[in-house]
């Protein structure tokens, strides 16, 4: 049996391959800002579109993600994109520059961006076998979903109600836990702890994006911390793709040899399938 610390190792690393789509995007950002060059052909916009595109076949070819995970990030792409187009033409973020491959002034490389968080969640439940308990209805999620895709384009003509979806996250999913297996020992966590943790490094990689001046925010001229504030809103996106992935990848609940071992598992007959 691994020691503690040689199970975080281990954890640490299997939850970066299970970043690697969204790892490999970042590198790129960092790494056209610095080589990149205004007059060469090829936007760079452009250049990461196609960039982004080429990994995801790659992986594909090379079985690295399936093809379910792909349909999860295709339509998280257009989801995306879809907001993108939205929220830059009310002035929430803007890209500075150039791109032919692009709508409504959003580069369509934006729409990986949101993919590879499609892809993340998809990834992240087969490498370590994730299971669910207490998992509420299909309706439900679905609902609660649609009430936050909602409000993000909503808030700028009536009230703002994220408050109360915050709260309704932890209603539907307080009760919620994620069975994973690092090792051979299954651990469990609470889904809204999960979801707080990973909205953080969310908001740690928009700030690469802003740093790189890949799209900047309003008053941001020299660069500067994205606001805090920004982790609500990827805390709220964050299960709208969850929803997404389980329509593709339904939620398993533990399985009867497991539970039967003593390793901590409760079987929940009403976890929805």
């Amino acid at each position: 049996m691994p020691t503690p610390i040689a199970e975080f190792i281990l954890f640490g690393l299997k939850q970066a391959w299970s970043c690697l789509f969204g790892g490999v995007m970042l590198s790129a950002l960092i790494a056209t800002k610095y080589l990149w060059s205004a007059d060469w052909p090829v936007h760079r916009y452009d250049f990461l579109f196609a960039f982004a595109l080429t990994i995801q076949v790659l992986m594909l070819v090379f079985r690295l993600e399936s093809l379910s995970e792909l349909k999860v990030i295709a339509v998280y792409h257009v989801v995306g994109t879809v907001m993108e187009v939205f929220k830059v033409h009310m002035g929430s973020w803007s890209y500075p520059e150039p791109a032919v491959m692009a709508i409504g002034g959003v580069p369509l490389f934006s729409g990986f961006m949101y993919g590879s968080v499609g892809s993340y969640m998809a990834r992240v439940i087969r490498v370590f076998d994730m299971r669910f308990t207490n998992y509420p209805g299909r309706n439900w999620t679905i609902a609660l979903s649609l009430a936050i895709y909602a409000n993000f384009f909503g808030h700028h003509f009536i009230q703002d109600f994220r408050w109360f979806l915050f709260a309704a996250t932890v209603l539907l999913y307080g009760r919620v836990r994620i069975y994973f297996t690092v090792d051979q020992t299954p651990r469990w966590m609470p889904l809204v702890v999960a979801a707080i943790l990973s909205c953080f490094f969310m908001w740690v990689a928009e700030n690469v994006g802003t740093f790189t001046g890949t799209w900047l925010y309003p008053g941001q001229a020299s660069w500067h911390l994205v606001s805090f504030g920004k982790m609500g809103s990827w805390y709220l996106l964050l299960f709208v793709s969850f929803t997404l992935v389980t329509l593709v990848l339904p939620p398993r609940p533990p399985d009867d040899r497991r539970a039967e071992e003593g390793q901590g598992y409760q079987a929940n007959s009403s976890t929805s399938q």
